[in-house]
């Protein structure tokens, strides 16, 4: 039998999840509970990890591309980062007032008024071994001597902390999602939230979607109107990236099909061999816009403070934790856990529908990031004195 998806298990997960709320059975939904309650706290434990393991291995490899233009691509995928973050902020303030999102709101606050709590049957303390910043500040510091001092042996053990950390995230993380989603949204509508919440995200899912297309089309105006090339046909060409991404869901594993779309927009070889693998992994725009757009709508939603300052902080503080996203799906929304704890006040509830709120909107942010790695790639080839050469094939 072939193996089911992620995106699928975490569909059948959400909606067994959603039956056994309905049906009542307060042992199941405690089971489930209990079993969210472990898992939430494993997260908590995992999340500086994840930080130190990827952010610094991350970093340290950076060094190994010496030459000015790895500054200048670095500069540019954070700036397209954190312009795709604030865009999606601004449109998402406007569009959201018009989707009464409050009227979501005052239906939570009325069923927590009328909730029926159910309590784990138990509890495992698993305290963190440091706090998000502090792991942050420890992985720069870590990755940036690295660099500096070019440790071979400090790059191989970071490397090999990295991949102990991915096996975690791929082999217990992932795999066990679908149940923990199933007994978050088994909760939630015992509680009488799900319908509030899922009839709002339908509308947030089309509006994301939009922005991407949107900040796609800007990415490639400009890199055309810099570079003199036609911003329709080097998006056309970037369409075999972004359908590959789709179903992928990694950036990783679309590197082949970028890098050559990327020539035959006429970026040098030497500049696309370089830009694209390094984008693949810090350039993560469409990541960033849905990461904004759902922060956002639960922050409104549970009537939590979202101004622009603390928005704004969040997402500066994104670009860089992107570099963190490990090359699985929903990894983008693992490396963002903590500043979703940390800046936002995201507590276990919210961090767990933001997961399964993320993950359905994986493939189409992944083929958002690697067709705008294309676009960054045509700028660098510009800073480089590289005309664009389109080839046919």
């Amino acid at each position: 039998m072939k193996k089911i998806g992620l995106l699928p298990r975490l569909i059948i997960g959400l909606v067994v999840g959603i039956l056994l709320g309905m049906s009542g059975i307060e042992i199941i939904i405690q089971l489930l509970g209990t079993f969210n309650s472990i898992f939430g706290n494993f997260l908590g434990f995992v999340i500086p990890l994840i930080i130190v393991g990827f952010v610094a291995a991350g970093i340290a490899d950076l060094g190994k591309d010496a030459g000015k233009l790895l500054g200048v691509t670095v500069a540019i995928a954070y700036i397209s980062t954190v312009i795709s973050g604030t865009f999606a902020y601004f449109v998402d303030t406007t569009v959201f007032q018009q989707l009464h999102l409050e009227d979501a709101a005052e239906m939570i606050k009325a069923a927590e008024a009328n909730a029926r709590s159910l309590s784990p049957l138990f509890t495992v303390d698993m305290p963190p071994i440091m706090g998000v910043m502090t792991a942050l500040l420890m992985a720069f510091t870590l990755g940036i001597g690295a660099a500096v001092i070019n440790s071979e042996v400090l790059k191989k053990g970071m490397q090999e902390f990295q991949a102990i950390v991915e096996k975690v995230i791929s082999n217990i993380v992932i795999p066990f999602l679908p149940l923990h989603i199933c007994g978050i949204f088994a909760n939630m509508t015992y509680e009488g939230k799900t319908a509030a919440i899922m009839s709002v995200f339908v509308k947030v899912f089309i509006i994301i979607i939009i922005l991407h297309a949107i900040i796609i089309l800007f990415q490639y105006i400009l890199a055309g109107t810099l570079a003199g090339g036609n911003p329709i046909r080097l998006i056309r060409n970037m369409i075999p990236a972004y359908l590959t991404a789709i179903g992928t869901q990694s950036s990783a594993a679309t590197i082949p099909v970028t890098l050559r779309q990327t020539k035959k927009n006429g970026v040098a070889e030497g500049v696309a061999d370089f830009a694209i693998p390094l984008c693949a992994t810090i350039h993560l725009s469409g990541s960033t816009i849905t990461l904004t757009s759902c922060s956002l709508a639960l922050m409104i939603i549970y009537g939590m403070p979202h101004g622009f300052v603390t928005m704004f902080g969040f997402i500066l503080m994104l670009g860089i934790t992107m570099v963190a996203a490990p090359g699985v799906p929903g990894g983008a929304v693992m490396a963002a856990l903590g500043l979703l704890g940390s800046m936002l006040g995201f507590n276990e509830e919210l961090l767990s529908l933001m997961i399964a709120l993320y993950l359905t909107q994986d493939s189409f942010g992944t083929a958002c990031n690697v067709t705008g790695d294309g676009a960054i790639a045509i700028l660098v080839n510009k800073f480089a004195g590289n005309k664009l050469e389109a080839k046919e094939n």
